[in-house]
């Protein structure tokens, strides 16, 4: 369930910054016909943190509600506070969600011991599987290979999305937690040479525009077919490098409006639209992908 080409889903704002559920239904139809594999709704891609917690759920219920379990469902639930991180994985429960993601406390810098305690927590008031998400350069706070081993001996915490770039904690890990233990890059740039050393997928800010692409990515390193792989990996590279020419979700929003897969590419602040300068950037990158 948790392997191959997972799409970390933009969420679609209309021109007055409200959720836009035609175009978010749009999406869900667009990546099921892509093939792709999984769908994380409402992470950081999804400008969870500029959302309220009722909208924060309602689009991860709608999404369920569009999937119709054609496509796995994972839940972004994390949050810097545990009791508010517990409260959210609670409201999953029993939606029909394949799985929470949940990201490492940021801003207050827990120690190893506290973010062991904080994710045991996390699992302990969860009925679905748990992703622990990683990402230090977002949340100044880094959970170490060590400490994913302890939390990997509890029942629902199944693996790790990973988006430091550091290929070689996919060994270590895969030491230290074992194989079964699912590993997911969440960086694009780097993901085809993290599938390549043992990893098992991604959740990836590039499936928003090359949904169909990417699957096949994935399909064919899973598959050992790296050759396959390269060709579309280096198709898309430029995307995967200026889809973050400034802070994501700025530039694949602006992207997924240039396709038209959805109808505005709004922001809310403190996040504000692509720079008029980097509009060609993008746009080249999405012509050299064949996606226009």
């Amino acid at each position: 369930m948790f392997s191959g080409s997972i799409v970390a889903l933009v969420t679609p704002l209309d021109s007055s910054g409200e959720v836009d559920y035609a175009s978010l239904e749009k999406l869900v139809e667009y990546h099921i016909a892509s093939g792709t594999d999984g769908i994380v709704a409402m992470g950081t891609t999804g400008e969870s943190a500029t959302l309220t917690v009722d909208e924060h759920v309602k689009v991860v219920m709608k999404t369920l509600e569009f999937a119709a379990g054609r496509i796995p469902v994972i839940a972004g639930a994390g949050a810097n506070a545990t009791h508010e991180a517990v409260t959210f994985t609670k409201l999953f429960n029993g939606t029909g969600v394949a799985g929470c993601l949940s990201v490492t406390p940021y801003y207050n810098k827990p120690t190893q011991e506290g973010l062991y305690l904080h994710f045991k927590a996390i699992s302990e008031a969860s009925e679905v599987p748990i992703i622990l998400y990683n990402v230090p350069g977002r949340t100044a706070c880094d959970l170490l290979p060590e400490t994913a081993a302890r939390l990997a001996k509890l029942d629902n915490i199944v693996g790790i999305k990973d988006a430091t770039a550091d290929l070689s904690r996919v060994a270590k890990t895969r030491e230290l937690c074992g194989d079964d233990f699912v590993q997911l890059t969440g960086d694009d740039a780097t993901g085809l040479e993290f599938m390549r050393v043992g990893g098992h997928g991604t959740i990836s800010v590039t499936a928003n525009v090359a949904a169909s692409d990417m699957a096949k990515l994935y399909q064919a390193a899973l598959e050992g077919e790296f050759t396959k792989a390269e060709e579309i990996n280096d198709r898309l590279m430029g995307l995967h490098q200026d889809l973050f020419i400034e802070a994501n979700p700025i530039p694949v929003k602006w992207a997924t409006k240039e396709l038209g897969l959805i109808t505005n590419g709004t922001l809310r602040l403190p996040l504000t639209p692509l720079q008029d300068g980097y509009h060609q950037t993008v746009r080249d990158a999405l012509k050299k992908a064949n996606l226009l």
